[in-house]
């Protein structure tokens, strides 16, 4: 293959290397196209076909349905590791020793505790609000608990800033919970694991004792994983390029959290759940609502199948598929909504129209059921989300100023009105 790609603009030709990745994926390097020809520059709207930067983190193709953190499959970590492990894995390149596993999840604990005086930020939010605005402002908050800047070029420093944030967000999460559902705030405990601690930060009451349920912590651990990076997906890229201006790593995961509450985006799914209850309220038909699906004159769209990067099925739905199997069958909830759910996969599953365009169940449909058997409010699933994708913010941040990468500036096509002359107020 030619190494480079021959642009031609008004009869000259212009000539741009190709990058080639270890994947063999190849990208048009132009970042000196504006140079060489007088001011062109391309148009992308929402970057589908442009590369913001070249990565070692996450693999994905959508096409064959692989997924790969570090160049693991995503089967393998989901299997054989847990959260921490991946989080170690995707923030500092390679799975840790037990020593540096160890190590690690002894550093969180010991940053595991907020300032009080967060409380009292969290205390001026009417219980209304949704959690994932009160996860973004105190995350954002913690700045100015932690107001010195990391020094990107110490891997001590940065190495402190990782485990501050790895202890203090699970807890900021249970907060916004715990406010919702009207529970006392609490730390949780040091001589639990990471995902055990989470649990009982969200659940446990203070009138009685907290039980794990090891298959819940192992549905939570693995959805965790699942989430824990997916590529330059709208938040990621957005916690880089609000890191490119060199802001804190605190602020550039508050913006990722804003970017992740769209309901395109991490808010999908919230999204299947009010769509599994707006099916209840109307009847329960679940064949009706596949019906109006397949309608292209119906506004109606079947939430939590499919998926824009995902060509084929979704590697990581038929990972959590297994656990929310293994959830429902454990804790035996009779819930219309979770029985909806079940047929509705079902027929999409052996539905000729549905499996010819390959529109299977996708992660978010099956961890909307799992959080809603778990008892985790609806609300609260975007937020579980961001928990997932805190190890993944974190390294794609790292990684970026490590990199040393520029400030990000998109370009645009001016498409308003030409030069006008100014008219004062009078003559308009």
């Amino acid at each position: 293959m030619s190494k480079t790609a021959t642009l031609e603009i008004n009869g000259q030709k212009h000539e741009f290397p190709l990058i080639t990745g270890t994947e063999n994926e190849v990208a048009i390097d132009i970042k000196t196209l504006r140079g060489a020809t007088g001011g062109v520059t391309t148009i992308d709207p929402g970057y589908k076909n442009t590369g913001s930067c070249e990565s070692g983190i996450t693999f994905l193709n959508g096409e064959e349905g692989i997924l790969r953190y570090r160049g693991y499959a995503i089967e393998d970590l989901a299997d054989k590791a847990d959260f921490l492990e991946v989080a170690y894995l995707l923030i500092f390149g390679e799975l840790p020793t037990k020593v540096e596993l160890e190590k690690f999840h002894a550093d969180i604990k010991e940053e595991s505790v907020v300032d009080d005086d967060i409380k009292k930020i969290l205390d001026a939010f009417p219980k209304a609000a949704h959690p994932m605005g009160v996860l973004s402002s105190l995350t954002s908050a913690l700045t100015a608990f932690n107001p010195s800047s990391v020094n990107v070029d110490s891997e001590e420093d940065m190495y402190k800033t990782v485990v501050k944030i790895m202890g203090k967000f699970p807890v900021l999460v249970a907060w916004a919970m715990r406010k919702k559902s009207g529970l006392p705030l609490n730390y949780g405990d040091d001589s639990l694991g990471y995902v055990e601690n989470i649990l009982k930060m969200m659940f446990g009451k203070p009138n009685g004792e907290y039980t794990q349920n090891k298959i819940l912590v192992n549905a939570l651990d693995k959805l965790l994983i699942l989430h824990a990076d997916h590529e330059q997906n709208c938040s990621t890229s957005t916690v880089r390029i609000v890191g490119s201006s060199h802001a804190g790593l605190f602020a550039s995961l508050s913006a990722g959290i804003s970017a992740l509450w769209g309901p395109l985006h991490g808010g999908a799914n919230q999204a299947v759940l009010e769509m599994l209850e707006a099916i209840k309220e109307d009847g329960g038909d679940t064949k009706k609502f596949m019906a109006k699906a397949k309608d292209k004159a119906d506004p109606f769209r079947l939430m939590g199948f499919g998926h824009r990067v995902y060509k084929n099925f979704d590697p990581r739905a038929k990972i959590i598929k297994v656990a929310a199997d293994e959830v429902l069958s454990d804790l035996g909830i009779e819930d219309p909504v979770l029985d909806i759910a079940k047929g509705l996969a079902s027929e999409a599953l052996s539905d000729e129209y549905f499996v010819k365009r390959k529109l299977y169940p996708n992660v978010d449909f099956y961890s909307g059921i799992i959080y809603r058997a778990m008892g985790i409010p609806v609300e609260m699933f975007t937020v579980m989300f961001a928990l997932g994708r805190l190890p993944g913010w974190i390294a794609q941040w790292k990684e970026m100023r490590a990199r040393k990468e520029p400030i990000g500036r998109p370009r645009q096509i001016y498409i308003g009105e030409n030069h006008r002359e100014f008219k004062t107020i009078d003559n308009r």
